[in-house]
């Protein structure tokens, strides 16, 4: 009798486990971090890790987010590589660091687990905390499901310190962090293929003593923040050519941003995060039902712009799959309060005199609120409206 070996190569892990898994294989030195719901699984599985002697790094438990990243500021200034994560007010309270980060070229990478901000208090899951934090100089990406998070953490540590770049690695909060699903964790050993050990140029030491985040005045203030956005649009770049290697090595697709669904579409669907199953579940009936109308919409080709990355925004990458669409309705989790939905806005910019484009910005979601193919209709349904407000779907 013939005996087969079947390798396992996937676990069925809870999205925060996948993360915790992921990040101890990626051998950082330091991780600093104060738990804050939905974040709190990630940092508590990392602290298992660490006791149960899985894990060598160094775990520093911090009196607030804002020491949990001043924490990481010294230790990567020193040559380490580092890590933590966080959730909504926990990431505003970080904000005065955050931007010392960028501005220093520290390569740390953080997760931001999605999470609605106060006032009122609400633990359920929304954009807003991190799309707040687009300005501040950070990579940020967004991950569909858990397996793309996961790996979205290699890549994140290949960016930032190839581009001595901060990056933020975002899902949104419970939908991803603490559901269950069939997961690839890199393995320790594909990871060294693709990312070497972290050697920084410059860093803190006794015996070469340096100034990092020195005084700056107006003479020189503003060239060392152009170089700091210039290299943050040139990042783009990177990322787009080392998607490709990643796939070399572990086999399964990165992007920047992604089509989905009939290519003759003359409507699209654009959106980021873990909402975008169910759109594209919903898309899918639409293109697959015969005659008449589906749930009220009638019938047309719809598609599916999947956004990866906010920042730097994948500008040229967007007209390429989409600049000729007629109608194009933008998701949001999150809202620019007194203006529209934050992506939408991007794309607005994006179509601005490139296009006649009608752009409709839909929120939905906020504060946790169910996204079901029912109110994914509904946005479809306003595509070929004019609309220059933002419209709240869902309430």
């Amino acid at each position: 009798m013939k005996i087969f070996k079947l390798k396992i190569m996937s676990k069925i892990l809870e999205g925060s486990r996948a993360i915790a898994e992921t990040i101890k294989n990626i051998n950082v030195g330091v991780v600093s971090a104060y738990p804050i719901t939905p974040q709190t699984h990630i940092v508590e599985e990392l602290a298992k890790l660490k006791a149960d002697g899985q894990a060598d790094f160094e775990y520093v438990k911090a009196e607030s987010e804002f020491a949990a990243i001043s924490i990481l500021v010294g230790a990567s200034a020193a040559g380490v590589r580092t890590y933590t994560a966080t959730s909504a007010q926990g990431l505003l309270l970080m904000t005065e660091v955050l931007y010392n980060v960028a501005g220093m070229r520290l390569p740390i990478v953080m997760t931001d687990a999605n999470r609605a901000v106060s006032a009122p208090i609400n633990i359920w899951n929304d954009q807003q905390d991190a799309v707040t934090m687009r300005d501040a100089g950070w990579i940020m990406m967004f991950g569909e499901d858990i397996q793309e998070v996961c790996d979205l953490h290699v890549l994140a540590y290949k960016i930032a310190e190839k581009c001595l770049l901060p990056v933020m690695v975002n899902l949104d909060g419970f939908v991803l962090t603490h559901v269950v699903e069939p997961v690839t964790v890199p393995e320790m050993a594909e990871i060294k293929k693709y990312l070497p050990d972290f050697k920084l140029a410059e860093k803190l030491d006794v015996k070469n003593p340096l100034t990092l985040g020195a005084f700056a005045t107006p003479a020189h203030y503003m060239e060392i923040r152009q170089e700091l956005h210039d290299d943050l649009v040139a990042s783009k770049n990177i990322m787009a050519k080392e998607m490709k290697e990643f796939k070399k090595v572990f086999g399964r697709l990165l992007t920047l941003v992604e089509y989905y669904g009939d290519q003759s579409a003359e409507t699209v669907i654009i959106a980021m995060g873990s909402v975008l199953g169910t759109i594209k579940e919903t898309v899918d009936e639409i293109n697959n039902s015969t005659g008449g109308a589906h749930h009220g919409v009638p019938v047309q080709k719809v598609g599916v712009l999947k956004i990866s990355c906010l920042r730097p925004f994948p500008v040229e990458e967007i007209l390429k799959l989409i600049g000729d669409k007629k109608n194009i309705v933008v998701i949001d989790k999150s809202v620019s309060l007194g203006e529209e939905g934050t992506l939408a806005g991007e794309i607005r910019r994006v179509f601005y005199g490139r296009s006649k484009a009608n752009i409709t910005s839909v929120i939905m979601g906020l504060g946790g609120r169910d996204i079901t193919k029912e109110t994914i209709l509904q946005a479809i349904n306003l595509a070929k409206n004019r609309n220059d407000k933002a419209v709240f779907i869902g309430k």
